[in-house]
């Protein structure tokens, strides 16, 4: 997810209570949120830092190392700039874990998914639940957390507001995975039918509308794509050849950038833009996304 959804997930975990576990606790739950996006500064190699994103700093040896990194250095600038409020070691690493572990169990939620345990498998693993940056949820974290913080202020029941913000996700979430579950089961049945085998369905969401899912499928031949509104029998479009065994592509296997498109890549295809071929993923392949994910693969004629 993006990283305003992962600030206020600590944030919102802070106001459920944690915070009265230790001094600096709000703020190490924010930090610990967002933390294995550290892996961000790999994005200055370009194609090749999509080898390593949501990988390393997403595994198991990630998260328990950096709360534990992490707790110390808010205990070093405590001692410079000590808090009213008593700094607990103990609690404090405790917010540290909860606060890293809500990282990839959002992450896990999209189709970008996550490599969950890198260094020992590389296998993405992926909920196909929500869209990367899901306004719904941005409304009721900001909203509850900003009630939560008012009822503080006036000496009210402020864990309440958070309790019923982190119910109401929860719901929303797996109300989200009941969608994708139906219309990938649906889309399934709707290529059947057609006398199409696939080898890997996902509902891709899409922005705003939770209702609905672009549905990407796969054989070992060819690819495309399908509509699914709730209550709706999914409408298959025509496929494409996949052209994974086009000549420019083998060519190119042994750059660089092309082997890290490939080890991130769970639907490549290869596809043809203004005369030149190009490396691209299903799941980014539209119009707002397909920028940033295309490597190509032959020059201009």
């Amino acid at each position: 997810m993006d990283n305003l959804t992962h600030s206020f997930a600590g944030a919102l975990l802070a106001q459920m209570g944690l915070k009265k576990l230790s001094g600096r606790a709000t703020s190490t739950l924010v930090i610990a949120a967002n933390i294995p996006d550290i892996d961000a500064v790999a994005s200055l190699l370009g194609t090749e830092s999509l080898a390593i994103r949501r990988g390393l700093t997403h595994g198991p040896i990630a998260i328990a190392i950096l709360p534990l990194i992490l707790t110390g250095l808010v205990l070093l600038w405590n001692r410079w700039r000590p808090v009213e409020q008593p700094v607990r070691p103990l609690p404090l690493l405790l917010c540290a874990y909860i606060g890293t572990l809500s990282h990839p169990a959002l992450d896990w939620l999209n189709s970008y998914g996550i490599r969950l345990l890198e260094p020992f498998s590389s296998t993405w693993y992926a909920g196909d639940t929500l869209f990367i940056i899901d306004v719904w949820i941005w409304a009721a974290l900001i909203g509850c957390w900003i009630w939560s913080r008012r009822r503080e202020r006036q000496g009210g029941d402020w864990q309440r507001p958070a309790w019923l913000g982190f119910a109401a996700i929860g719901t929303y979430i797996a109300a989200n995975g009941l969608i994708t579950g139906t219309a990938e089961r649906l889309t399934i049945h709707a290529l059947k039918e057609e006398g199409r085998q696939p080898t890997l369905v996902v509902a891709n969401p899409v922005p705003l509308a939770f209702w609905q899912r672009t549905m990407l499928w796969r054989d070992v031949e060819r690819y495309g794509q399908a509509g699914y509104v709730i209550g709706r029998t999914p409408f298959v479009d025509q496929s494409q050849p996949l052209h994974l065994d086009h000549p420019a592509l083998a060519a190119a296997r042994g750059r660089k950038d092309v082997k890290a498109f490939l080890f991130w890549s769970r639907m490549p295809i290869v596809v043809q833009r203004d005369g030149q071929l190009f490396l691209a993923d299903q799941r980014f392949n539209s119009e707002l996304t397909r920028g940033q994910f295309l490597v190509p693969l032959s020059s201009k004629p």
